[in-house]
């Protein structure tokens, strides 16, 4: 079990990412906006508390607004917890509500819960846990999630190595805009197998799309598949 400056960072970040979203990360739906799926008055006003800095009086709004079941403000007290902010930290009550909003089934809970047991922050290390955790969170399309699952898959961490669910979750990621994702699904169509149709056609417009992100790695493969198809294309005319 670990706590490091790094992991603080990271539940900051995810604080920060329900939070600023002035309630609109919309539990159970892949971070979708929906106001009125999430927020009350308490809830919204700590938002608004914690966003200007008033983090003694957001973390007394989160917890009662958790007590009262909302899932939004069950998570973001148990970041506030997790992190020391607004009051002392406690690992233990922090990670009580962070597993009540993952049992409510807020996706995002469910993937920062996941992340926890995999990176071993305030916990044992556990990857089986964490898979869980994550395949709950990817299967309503929340994208991290996704990425991480694919990325357990292609590893065989926390479960069976299996190449091709590692493709399907990396492309599902892909598709949702994430950078790495883009990537990797690129390389799988550029090299083929595992069930993967080699297609350097699909893998360039996979890398453009990473590279449209600021890939650098990307972009230099879009432009070697792009060169490289120009090239073919000549001969395949004739």
């Amino acid at each position: 079990m670990k706590r490091s400056s790094a992991a603080v960072r990271h539940w900051a970040f995810a604080l920060a990412f329900s939070g600023a979203s002035a309630v609109a990360c919309a539990a159970g739906t892949g971070g979708q906006p929906s106001v009125s799926a999430e927020s009350d008055p308490q809830t919204a006003s700590a938002v608004a508390d914690y966003n200007a800095g008033n983090l003694a009086v957001a973390r007394t709004e989160f917890q009662g607004a958790a007590a009262h079941g909302n899932r939004l403000a069950e998570f973001n007290y148990a970041m506030m917890l997790l992190n020391g902010e607004g009051g002392a930290a406690d690992v233990s009550e922090g990670r009580k509500w962070l597993r009540k909003a993952a049992d409510a089934n807020m996706s995002h809970a469910q993937y920062v819960y996941g992340k926890m047991y995999d990176d071993g922050d305030f916990v044992d290390r556990n990857p089986v846990e964490a898979h869980q955790w994550f395949l709950r969170a990817a299967k309503q399309g929340h994208v991290q999630a996704e990425l991480a699952l694919a990325n357990q898959f292609l590893d065989g961490r926390g479960t069976g190595r299996d190449n091709k669910q590692a493709f399907y979750w990396y492309k599902k990621a892909a598709e949702g805009g994430d950078m790495t994702a883009q990537y990797v699904t690129g390389s799988f169509y550029e090299r083929g197998g595992d069930g993967v149709p080699k297609n350097l056609n699909v893998a360039r417009a996979y890398y453009a799309a990473a590279a449209a992100q600021g890939d650098p790695v990307a972009r230099l493969k879009f432009q070697q598949l792009s060169a490289q198809l120009q090239k073919a294309a000549p001969a395949q005319s004739q």
